[in-house]
This record gives C-alpha cells, structure tokens and sequence, in this order.
C-alpha cells in the first residue's frame, strides 16, 4: 500500500511565472527520461521482482520508485506554479463567470507564443504527461526485463541521462522556482545513481569500465552545491511505514561517487515542505463553480457523508 504525506518532497522558490521554463521542465516531467518514466519504470519491476534472496534489491527499487511519485507532484507543481497566472487578467473570485473575455478582453493570448499552448488550451494552466514537444507519455519507455543485473544497470543509465538532462534545463533558465526544483532532481538524481551503482558493485559488476558516468559538474551551481553541502547526494529513502527495507544493506559504505561521503539509508523519508493549493484561474473557467453549483456539490457531499455514516458508524 501507498500513503500520501500532504507535503511537497522539497521547497519550490516563489519568483514570476515563466511559460517557457514550464514547457522545457515538461521534458523532465514526461519526457524518455522524466520522472513519470523513472516513477513506473522503478515501481514495475518493483511488483514483477522475484526471488525472496534478492529481497534487499527489490526493496532498494522500491524506495527510489515511491520517491519518485514524490518528484512527479514536485515537478508537476514547479510546472503549474511557472504557468500560474494570465498578465492581461486582473479579474476578482467575485466576478462574473463570463468576466474574463468580456468587452473583447484576449487574457490568454500569452498561450499563443511563449509556451505550449496546451498548457492554456487543455491543461488550464497546469502541468501535462506530455515531453517538452507535446508529445504524449508513453508505456513503452519503461524496461522490465526480469533480469536483475540488466534492470540496474537501465537504471543507472536512466538516472545518468536524468541528471545530464536536468543540468541541461537548469542552462536554460534562471527562473527561482524552475531552478529550485531543478536543483533538488539533479542531486537526487546522482543519489539514485550512487544506489544502482553501489549494488552492481555487490553483484560483482565492473560498472566503472561498463558503463562510465557523465561529468557534469552540477556542483558549479549554487542551488546544487547547498544540497550537496549537506549531503543529500548520499541519502536514501525507505519510505516504509513498518520498517521492513532491507535496502540499507546495499545502501552503505563508501559514496561510488568518489566525493569522500558515505551512504545513509537511516532514513524513513525526507521532511518535506508545506503543499498549498493553487488559487482558481477564473480566466480559464477553473473551477469555475458558481454558486449554485457550490450548493449542489455541498448538498452532494452532505448525501454521501450521511450514507457513510449508515453503513460504517459515524467517524470520529
């Protein structure tokens, strides 16, 4: 079973939206090497694994696939908070439904030219599982191949080409909130990579002169450095409730980063940062509940509620 903590993985810095950031971090969200790809990939093999001896590598796989539904809503809310907002709209919560175009106004012609327009035009201005391209995620991006080995080291290139990428968007952009988030993925990418390495290494597995790991010197960037600073870059992250992993014995000893730290997996997961809901887009008819609808909903609401109370007993 999976439990949802309502707290973001990681703080994401306030600055101005920025749609262009938004669609190049789509890349990072849903693109071959995103974190939807990384989040599936991990969890499938995680539920396909077999073989009770190899119990610590599945749990290992696991607690980097749970993480990374956390880095799927972190991204996610990166993109929806770089998108929020529509310059040519100054409308209130109070206004009419209809109040946003009236009079010939165009709030939403930002969409045509600064970012995907399907941010604006299907998404209302929230994240998409789509690449930077617009392209749908897909399926067929996640390996499973039911062989150990082979599965960690796809793993250990994914989260490389994860990181090189991430370098790459932060090059891109110097928006606070796309960098923020940026930042906390290409460190956290280098601990996923660190914890496919360190077990390759247990299986015997030359992955130094198999598979060599791109420098990126991420550490330049000011935003990385702090995290690195404090060794995040060496963690990693049970997620389980009952205290079953077996995953810190893969996860110990020396960093194969070669940066001189140790591996850390005491710990059950991060504390994250406050999750706040988005204000309504009453620009793009989201959600766009009048008062009527308000009523009705509360009254539906109010019908289930009782209908629970009678079957159940009523909750405390």
């Amino acid at each position: 079973m999976y439990f949802h903590l309502q707290r973001l993985i990681n703080p994401i810095e306030q600055d101005e939206p920025d749609p262009a950031a938004a669609n190049a971090l789509q890349e990072g969200l849903g693109g071959q090497f995103g974190e939807m790809r990384t989040m599936m990939q991990y969890l499938f093999q995680s539920i396909n694994f077999r073989g009770p001896e190899g119990k610590p590598y599945k749990d290992l796989i696991q607690g980097i696939g749970t993480e990374e539904i956390g880095h799927v809503e972190l991204i996610g809310t990166t993109i929806a908070r770089l998108l929020d907002g529509s310059p040519a709209y100054q409308g209130k919560p109070t206004d009419p439904i209809d109040q946003p175009g009236a009079g010939g106004a165009v709030p939403l012609n930002i969409a045509l030219d600064h970012s995907n327009i399907h941010h604006y035009l299907v998404g209302a201005q929230g994240a998409l599982p789509v690449d930077a391209a617009g392209n749908p995620w897909s399926g067929s991006y996640v390996y499973n191949s039911g062989n150990l080995v082979l599965d960690l080291l796809y793993n250990l290139m994914l989260e490389s080409t994860g990181r090189l990428q991430k370098c790459r968007l932060y090059e891109m952009t110097d928006n606070k909130t796309a960098r923020s988030t940026i930042a906390y993925l290409i460190v956290r990418d280098q601990a996923h990579e660190n914890a496919y390495a360190k077990a390759l290494e247990t299986l015997g597995v030359n992955w130094r002169g198999t598979l060599p790991i791109p420098k990126t010197n991420a550490e330049q960037f000011p935003e990385v450095k702090r995290l690195v600073d404090l060794g995040l870059q060496s963690k990693q992250y049970s997620f389980d409730l009952d205290n079953q992993s077996e995953a810190g014995r893969i996860f110990q000893g020396l960093s194969p980063s070669g940066d001189g730290t140790e591996l850390d997996a005491s710990e059950q997961a991060p504390e994250g940062a406050p999750l706040e809901i988005a204000p309504e887009r009453r620009e793009e008819f989201s959600p766009g509940a009048d008062e009527e609808l308000m009523a009705l909903i509360q009254a539906t609401a109010e019908m289930e509620m009782a209908d629970i109370d009678a079957t159940f007993g009523r909750m405390s």
